[in-house]
């Protein structure tokens, strides 16, 4: 399964797998809700809102590899923050692994922000 700028509203764009339909939907639920437990420090806002999830990706094996960036490359929490994915994702039932890839390309802006997060950090 491939996740790729998903929201809460959309349902998961699915590859062929082993793994039933039914299955994935609800695997790709609970990862989304895992994510949503992680908090960048300095802006009140999860990191999922926040569009710093730039790929969610299940293999047939249920090892989850997430692409994520930062707001910024000097972000404080830069060695932290992939570790704390990593171990919110991996509490959910039925994942066998999770892998966190931090890229910065492309560049987070704002503009990749969910209204939720918007209205969180008060620009509305």
């Amino acid at each position: 399964m491939s996740v790729e700028e998903k929201t809460e509203d959309q349902t998961a764009g699915a590859t062929a797998s082993s793994i039933p339909p039914e299955e994935l939907a609800r695997l790709s639920d609970d990862i989304i809700s895992a994510l949503k437990t992680v908090y960048d420090p300095e802006i009140p806002a999860d990191i999922f809102e926040l569009g710093l999830i730039y790929k969610i990706d299940v293999d047939d094996d249920r090892v989850v590899k997430i692409d994520m960036t930062l707001t910024a490359p000097g972000c404080p929490v830069a060695g932290e923050m992939p570790g704390w994915v990593e171990n919110a994702v991996g509490t959910v039932e039925g994942v066998s692994g999770v892998e966190v890839e931090m890229t910065f390309d492309p560049p987070w802006t704002p503009d990749r922000m969910s209204e939720e997060a918007k209205v969180a950090v008060g620009w509305y």
